[in-house]
C-alpha cells in the first residue's frame, strides 16, 4: 500500500487537508438556496464513503509494504475495529452540528468557532494518548489559534449589533460541534497501527480505518440526520420523499462532490499522522479555520456589515491563526 516515509511530504499532505477540510463547505453554500442542507447532507456522507472505498481499493491494495485492505480487515482485532467505527458516529454528530451553525452563521463564523475548538481539544487529547512534538511550542501554538476564535466571535458580535440576527443559537450549536469534533479523531488513530509499513498484528492500516470509520457516519446518518430532516433546528422539516422530489443530478453530484473533497483532506491527514504524529496532523488539517475564514470573508463576504473601526479584527484573526499554524508545525522539530 501506499504510504508516506518523511515528515515534509506529511506535512504537505496536511496543507492538502487544510485546503479540503476549509473547502468542502463551499459545496453546501452553492446549494443552498435550492437544496435543504438536511438533504445535502445525505449526499456528502455518500462522498465520504465512496472516496473512502477507492482509496482502499487502490492505494491500500496495491505495493510491497503494509496489508492490503482485504486481509487488513479480515486481521484486525473487533475492538479496534469498533474504536474506528465510534469515531465515525462522534464525528458525523459534530459535523452535523458544523453544517447547521453553516446553515445559521455562515462559513466565517461557524468554522472559527467550532473547528477552532475542535483543533484546540483535538491537539491536547492526541498528544496525550501518543505525545510527539515540543508541547510547549504546541501550546503556545495552539494559544494564538485560541485567540484567533475570540477575535472571530467578537466581530461576529459587532455585527449583530446593526441587525436583527441572533448570535447565540448559532454560537452555542458551532461551540458544541467543536467540543464533539475534538475528540472523534483520537479514536481513529487509536485504531491503527504505529507503524504502517510493518503494521502490528490485530491493528488497522490507514485505508481499513477511514472505511470503517466512514461507515460509522452512514449508519450513523440514519439517527441523526433524520432526526435533523423531522425536527430540524434551523430550516424547513423535510422527509425522504424530497431528496428525490427535489434533487437534480447537480444538486446530488454537489453534495457528493462536497464529500470527496472532505475525504480525500482525512484520507491524506491519517496517512501523514505516522510521519507528524496524531496530534501534529490533526492540529495541521484544522488549519481549516483559516481557509474557511477567507472563503467566508472574501468570496461570501460574510463581515461585510462589520463596522468600518472594528474592520482592524479580520487581519488580526489571520495573523493569530497563521501564526499559530506555524508554531504547530515547527514543534516537531524543536
Amino acid at each position: 500500500m501506499f504510504v508516506i516515509d518523511n515528515y515534509i511530504l506529511a506535512v504537505v499532505f496536511c496543507f492538502i487537508t487544510m485546503l479540503c477540510w476549509g473547502s468542502w463547505a463551499n459545496t453546501q453554500k452553492l446549494s443552498s438556496e435550492k437544496w435543504p442542507f438536511q438533504l445535502f447532507y445525505w449526499d456528502y456522507t455518500f462522498g465520504i464513503l465512496f472516496i473512502t472505498f477507492l482509496f482502499a481499493f487502490t492505494f491500500g491494495s496495491f505495493g510491497d509494504v503494509g496489508r492490503d485492505f482485504i486481509s487488513d480487515f479480515y486481521q484486525a482485532d473487533n475492538h479496534n475495529l469498533m474504536s474506528a467505527f465510534i469515531g465515525g458516529i462522534i464525528f458525523n454528530f459534530a459535523n452535523l452540528l458544523l453544517v447547521i451553525g453553516i446553515e445559521i452563521a455562515g462559513m466565517a463564523i461557524a468554522f472559527p468557532i467550532g473547528i477552532g475548538i475542535a483543533l484546540v481539544l483535538g491537539v491536547f487529547t492526541n498528544y496525550i494518548a501518543q505525545p510527539e512534538g515540543n508541547p510547549y511550542v504546541l501550546l503556545v501554538g495552539v494559544s494564538l489559534v485560541a485567540i484567533a476564535i475570540l477575535i472571530d466571535g467578537v466581530a461576529y458580535k459587532k455585527i449583530l449589533q446593526n441587525s436583527n440576527k441572533s448570535a447565540f443559537k448559532g454560537i452555542l450549536i458551532s461551540l458544541t460541534a467543536g467540543i464533539a469534533m475534538g475528540f472523534f479523531y483520537k479514536f481513529v488513530a487509536t485504531s491503527m497501527a504505529s507503524n504502517f509499513i510493518t503494521p502490528q498484528t490485530g491493528k488497522l492500516t490507514p485505508y481499513t480505518a477511514l472505511v470503517i470509520f466512514s461507515l460509522g457516519i452512514i449508519i450513523s446518518n440514519f439517527l441523526f440526520n433524520t432526526l435533523n430532516m423531522y425536527f430540524p433546528l434551523s430550516g424547513e422539516k423535510v422527509n425522504f420523499k424530497d431528496y428525490f422530489r427535489i434533487g437534480t443530478t447537480k444538486l446530488h453530484l454537489i453534495g457528493i462532490l462536497g464529500g470527496v473533497v472532505w475525504g480525500i483532506g482525512m484520507s491524506l491527514n491519517i496517512l501523514a499522522s505516522e510521519q507528524a504524529g496524531p496530534a501534529i496532523a490533526y492540529g495541521l488539517g484544522q488549519g481549516a479555520t483559516l481557509v474557511a475564514a477567507i472563503w467566508g470573508v472574501f468570496v461570501w463576504k460574510e463581515f461585510k456589515d462589520l463596522p468600518s473601526k472594528n474592520k482592524w479584527l479580520i487581519p488580526m484573526m489571520f495573523l493569530l491563526f497563521v501564526s499559530g499554524i506555524g508554531l504547530i508545525i515547527i514543534a516537531k522539530l524543536v
